[in-house]
């Protein structure tokens, strides 16, 4: 089961809603910082645990922090800094969805990472 190509509105919903665990970090790819893009020769990257977010849009835009959390069940980041109190008094993260966010800082880079990053850099120089 995988996310079937469709033009119509409700099946590109329902794919989205019912996608499975394993292809969801597709919905992960966010931008770069302008400096990171010049940098690396690429413009998005998924985001992981540990970057450094930049949101840009919402009530928290402006806000900078690491990424402490990736929620791949509801689409969403928990960012460092981001939290609201709840009526107990506790502290909570507030999700903020990966398209409202960009990257200005990478987190520690892996061997898996630095392949992603080749790959899409020979990709964009053959296009």
């Amino acid at each position: 089961m995988g996310l079937t190509k469709s033009k119509q509105p409700r099946k590109q919903r329902k794919n989205f809603y019912n996608a499975p665990l394993h292809l969801r970090h597709k919905f992960f790819n966010v931008p770069l910082a302008e400096g990171l893009q010049a940098k690396h020769g690429i413009k998005r990257l998924p985001v992981r645990k540990g970057d450094t977010v930049k949101i840009v849009r919402g009530d928290w835009r402006g806000h900078e922090g690491k990424v402490v959390k990736v929620d791949y069940e509801k689409v969403r980041l928990h960012i460092e800094g981001v939290t609201v109190k709840k009526a107990d008094g506790t502290l909570r993260f507030h999700p903020i969805h990966p398209s409202k966010v960009v990257i200005t800082k990478l987190g520690p880079s892996d061997k898996y990472r630095t392949k992603i990053i080749e790959r899409r850099k020979g990709g964009e120089e053959a296009g």
